[in-house]
């Protein structure tokens, strides 16, 4: 599937800020904390400057939170992942840390981000920018040849950036047969992590995602395709996000990202689905084979996908000490899982890597790190709830002015989901990319229908569609 976009005209985000009640800037104590420590200097720790890592971001991305380095080595491989180490930079009990907590995440929005931590540090002294030397938290993961993991140590580091990739021209050059010397690798190893997520039974739901960027004094409304190397980066994140959990419930106290295992019945239904839509579900295998088999770029797949999305339901985060919890599994992972590679994004990182360093360490876990984990899971659902609406919040807006001039015509879509009850079904047109609400009894699941646009109103943030058929 190729990225499709339609401009947009100006648009003020700003009621979604006020709506969310999202922070505008730091307070003078917290930005104070944070200057201070953009200056910390950090010559006592190990300095492995030597090795060639790169970042993988978004183009505009300033806030690098990983930098990676893939090496083969006798029977194997060997992974180096860096990522920011935030923790040098907060003092716990201060004015900064108890801001992170207030926000919990980066909320991203079109006309700028609302960050965690204040730009001296997310955009500079913590981010893990090319040619510049920085405090960073080390894993150095070895695979054996079929990708399964080996060792792992974690330390802390002085290391330096060498260039800041971007997914497409990572997998433009991987394409060519032309890859950075220090991702080239990368391919090779996400096939095998993909590989061994599947056996595991892994789900890897690679829905296209809706993104809004600016064009001249417009915006641009983007449908886009994640590519393959997206997909490979992300294994390496899995992968150290799993050895994270391997350390924690092997010490008997840490924080991990958790999903239960979904309901046999509503795997039963996706397999109904699948046969509904004309999909093939061989015997025994599992949802994540069938889904990684699709064309994504047919609607009867893209039908499914949707509905497999049932499956990942109950996602949260379990704190755990003295024993590990009665249900420690990631259903979407197949494998015990921690949020350890985002940290200058995501609160909850940083004090599961300090957890992790400890433990590895065979050192005690530090008070503030340990108290904190009972507190994480009510702060990061709360901040979950707070981005995941402002981010389709902001969505929804630019799909309603794209559309307000536009009511009456009518459209060809893709019908992903059919709620039979209330008369209704998702749908997919694909230009402008919107996703919305048709009414209408009857719609045929992954089968593509004429609909006519009934309501696009910017002030509700709302797009209705119509089935034609209903019409009649």
């Amino acid at each position: 599937m190729t990225a499709r976009r339609v401009l947009a005209p100006r648009i003020d985000f700003s009621a979604l800020r006020h709506e969310f009640d999202l922070p505008d800037g730091f307070s003078a104590d917290a930005e104070g904390e944070a200057r201070e420590a953009a200056a910390r200097m950090f010559d006592d720790r190990a300095d492995r400057t030597e090795l060639e890592l790169v970042t993988i971001d978004p183009p505009t991305s300033k806030d690098l939170d990983q930098a990676l380095l893939l090496l083969r080595r006798d029977g194997g491989y060997r992974v180096h992942y860096a990522i920011a180490d935030v923790a040098a930079f907060v003092t716990p009990g201060g004015a900064l840390e108890r801001e992170t907590w207030k926000r919990g995440q980066t909320v991203y929005l079109p006309d700028g981000k609302v960050p965690l931590h204040p730009p001296v540090l997310s955009e500079g002294a913590a981010s893990l920018l090319p040619d510049q030397v920085r405090p960073a938290v080390l894993w150095t993961i070895d695979l054996d040849e079929a990708g399964a993991t080996v060792a792992v140590d974690v330390a802390r580091a002085r290391v330096r950036s060498r260039a800041k990739l971007d997914y497409a021209s990572v997998q433009r050059d991987a394409d060519a047969g032309t890859p950075h010397p220090s991702v080239a690798l990368l391919p090779e190893v996400g096939r095998l992590l993909v590989g061994l997520g599947l056996d595991r039974g892994a789900v890897n739901l690679p829905m296209p995602e809706q993104e809004i960027e600016p064009d001249g004094d417009g915006w641009r409304l983007t449908l886009r395709a994640p590519v393959a190397v997206e997909e490979y980066n992300a294994q390496i994140s899995l992968l150290t996000g799993m050895a994270a959990a391997g350390i924690m419930l092997g010490g008997g106290v840490g924080l991990l990202r958790t999903m239960p295992p979904p309901p046999t019945e509503t795997v039963e239904a996706l397999r109904v689905a699948a046969g509904a839509l004309g999909i093939p579900w061989p015997d025994h295998a599992t949802p994540g084979r069938v889904i990684a088999a699709l064309d994504f770029s047919q609607p009867r797949a893209a039908a499914l996908l949707d509905q497999a999305a049932e499956m990942m339901r109950g996602a949260g985060y379990t704190p755990f000490d003295g024993g590990p919890p009665q249900q420690p599994l990631h259903a979407a992972v197949a494998a015990p899982y921690a949020h350890v590679t985002a940290p200058l994004r995501r609160l909850a990182d940083r004090y599961v890597t300090e957890v992790c360093l400890a433990l590895h360490a065979g050192a005690a876990v530090p008070s503030w790190a340990r108290e904190a984990l009972p507190k994480l899971p009510e702060a990061m659902t709360r901040t979950d709830r707070v981005a995941g609406a402002a981010g389709r919040g902001a969505v929804d807006l630019v799909e309603a002015v794209l559309l307000q001039g536009r009511v009456g015509e009518i459209f060809e879509a893709a019908v992903l989901d059919v709620d039979p009850a209330r008369r209704r079904a998702d749908i997919a047109i694909d230009d402008p990319p919107v996703r919305a609400r048709c009414e209408g009894d009857g719609l045929p699941l992954g089968e593509r229908v004429a609909v006519r646009l009934t309501e696009a109103d910017p002030a509700k943030r709302r797009v209705v569609f119509q089935d034609v058929q209903l019409e009649a």
